[in-house]
This record gives C-alpha cells, sequence and structure tokens, in this order.
C-alpha cells in the first residue's frame, strides 16, 4: 500500500434498510482502525527447544474504530445519538484508501462532544465489533 491521504479514509453507517446503503457520519479529522487477534497458547514441555507454539486458526478476532471531527449534519447527528442511546448494532463501512473496505456490525461504545468557546463543537466515538466482517479489496 502506497502512501494515501488520511482524510480519505471514511466511515459509513448503514441505514439498516433492504437494501442496505450507508452514509458518511462526519467530516472526521482523525480516525483509527485496529485489528486485532487474541493468541491460543499450546506450548508444553516437548515444544522444541522451548520455544513457544500458538495453535492456528484460533483466538477471537477483533476491529476497534475510532475517530474525532465534527457532523456533517443535523440527520448524522441523530442518526449516531439514537444508535448509541437505543444500545443498536449497526452495519458499518470502513474505507481504507488503497487498501480496501471493511463492512459488519459494530456497536457504539463511546460518544463524546466537545467544544471550546472559539471553535466549532466536535464529537468522538468509538466503535467495537459484533461479529464476522467482511472484507472487500479495493478495486474488487
Amino acid at each position: 500500500m502506497s502512501a494515501q491521504r488520511g482524510k480519505d479514509l471514511l466511515l459509513k453507517i448503514g441505514d439498516d434498510g433492504a437494501p442496505e446503503s450507508f452514509a458518511v457520519i462526519g467530516g472526521l479529522r482523525t480516525k483509527t482502525l485496529s485489528l486485532n487477534s487474541s493468541i491460543v497458547d499450546i506450548t508444553h514441555s516437548q515444544s522444541t527447544g522451548g520455544w513457544r507454539e500458538l495453535l492456528s486458526g484460533a483466538g477471537v478476532r477483533q476491529a476497534s474504530i475510532s475517530g474525532a471531527g465534527v457532523f456533517l449534519n443535523d440527520a448524522a447527528a441523530e442518526t449516531v445519538r439514537s444508535v448509541f442511546f437505543s444500545s443498536l448494532l449497526r452495519n458499518w463501512q470502513i474505507v481504507v484508501p488503497g487498501f480496501g473496505t471493511i463492512e459488519g456490525a459494530f456497536l457504539i461504545a463511546n460518544l463524546d462532544y466537545a467544544g471550546e468557546h472559539d471553535r466549532e463543537a466536535s464529537m468522538s466515538l468509538a466503535l467495537e465489533s459484533a461479529g464476522a466482517l467482511a472484507f472487500t479489496p479495493e478495486g474488487s
């Protein structure tokens, strides 16, 4: 993956429709996507040279997303607020330029609002994956 503009990483929320459509939730200035996998250690007394052994294909995978910025419009702000206060799982898309799109169910784990007297009001949020995620490589 060559160098890409950070502003092109997009976070979109699904409308829960059929077919589902996705809308960008805000002008996010910072965005982070973390993909994690826990390991299952199967090291035992007969492990060669005492080196750790891991079980392939085991463990729990998860994705965490965080972002901060401003909402694009009142509808986007209301959608996020409503999903948070209802503790709803919603489908989200994370578009990573030069990489692809990750899509699946996420729960809003954190929603913050902030503001300084001489600047615009801002928000930040954190999402946690809640099921299998689909990956579509860029250009597919």
